[in-house]
């Protein structure tokens, strides 16, 4: 007996890598302070709540719709009215399970077989992922520290060729926790605007993690609307990770797409969350600016830790929870006897030896970085990042 060979197309998320190995760990005993997830430590807020057990009382258990509850769609679209200034109708909306599904129906919605999607560095680890499990050709696009990893119009235009069918990036990012500005948004909509056939997915699942200012959308540029695909969901900005439930706005015939394909995957969402969604989406917005106020601090404290180690070098967090050093001024350094080579070894070296665990940049498409969260307590910071200081220390 064999599996598909479709399994070797793709690899395990090293994000959920990592987790896996530091649960093992944890299993024999050994205190793992956790910095490689990307999940909010805090408990779903109250109201939210509320509405979970309402849904429950008031019977919520049968089949919803593929596409998502009718007063969903429309909250989904007051949302982006409210927040984004953006138009849409129901039927420009889809419902998932969970953000990652919304993305990998996007995906499977407009590429074919040996379609470029381009993908600027460093990127979310799933991304390049679900491209090849769709048969398209991964075009990643090298961005650099110096322009705090955000792409350029004039590296764009290069970019693109005649097999060029997609474009996926996402702001605040996975992992830099970099914001694109509207001006920068707007270099990058008239490359566009000039490259009529191909596709935008806009991942703006970090939208309300934002510490400098309002968030833009490269959808409000309304000659691009209907090419752009916006990515969004409530694990991150409402602490509902567990819930399971993203979602696309998009042109309606990309949404009729997506819809086709949900219907064999999943069809609707749990019926459930979606109740509690509407409560999230159209409820006021304060649990959400506390938590974000507790990640500022956060960040302010792990960017302290992080200048205690010489030769790092980072991009400020703009937003999302994660910062992400340069770590190859300490390729070639040794402890007990074994080499850092790379950036995987670095990260094996912190969780084996200091019980942190981290994320090696190679996922992300900058293989001479890590990804630290601090979607963690101040608490295990402040144990974990004091273990990482030790660690680097350690090697000679």
């Amino acid at each position: 007996m064999q599996l598909s060979g479709r399994l070797k197309l793709f690899n395990e998320p090293e994000t959920l890598k990592m987790a896996k190995l530091g649960r093992e760990l944890r299993a024999r005993g050994i205190d793992i302070i956790d910095l490689s997830l990307g999940e909010p430590d805090f408990d779903t807020p109250a109201h939210i709540k509320e509405a979970v057990k309402k849904a429950v009382d008031e019977n919520f258990s049968h089949y919803p719709p593929v596409c998502g509850y009718q007063d969903l769609r429309e909250a989904i679209c007051a949302k982006l009215k409210r927040d984004n200034n953006l138009t849409y109708a129901p039927e420009n909306i889809i419902v998932s399970t969970g953000a990652k599904q919304s993305l990998a129906n996007a995906v499977f919605a407009t590429i074919e077989k040996g379609d470029e999607v381009i993908i600027p560095t460093p990127y979310w680890v799933t991304y390049s992922e679900i491209v090849k499990l769709g048969e398209g050709t991964v075009k990643l696009i090298r961005t650099s520290l110096e322009s705090n990893y955000k792409l350029t119009a004039k590296e764009l235009e290069n970019a693109i060729t005649e097999k060029s069918k997609l474009f996926i990036f996402s702001s605040p990012s996975n992992p830099t926790g970099g914001i694109y500005s509207k001006e920068e948004l707007k270099s990058l909509a008239e490359v566009f605007r000039r490259h009529p056939h191909v596709y935008i997915i806009s991942d703006e699942i970090y939208e309300y993690i934002n510490f400098i200012g309002k968030h833009e959308s490269i959808a409000q540029f309304e000659e691009l609307k209907n090419r752009v695909i916006i990515i969004n969901g409530l694990s991150k900005g409402f602490a509902m990770t567990g819930y399971r439930l993203g979602y696309v706005a998009a042109d309606a015939e990309v949404v009729r797409a997506c819809e086709k394909l949900q219907g064999q995957f999943t069809s609707g969402t749990c019926a459930v969350t979606q109740r509690a969604a509407i409560t999230a989406l159209t409820s006021d917005l304060a649990p959400t600016r506390e938590m974000v106020k507790e990640f500022e601090k956060r960040k302010q404290r792990i960017i302290e830790w992080m200048k205690k180690i010489p030769g790092l070098s980072w991009p400020e967090p703009e937003g999302a929870f994660y910062v992400f050093p340069l770590v190859k001024n300490y390729y070639g350094k040794k402890i007990n006897g074994k080499i850092i080579e790379n950036a995987d070894d670095l990260c094996m070296y912190l969780l084996n030896d200091c019980h942190v665990s981290t994320v090696t940049g190679r996922a992300f498409g900058e293989p001479d970085c890590i990804r630290i969260s601090f979607a963690n307590s101040m608490t295990n910071i402040e144990k974990g990042m004091e273990r990482i200081k030790q660690a680097f220390a350690n090697l000679s």
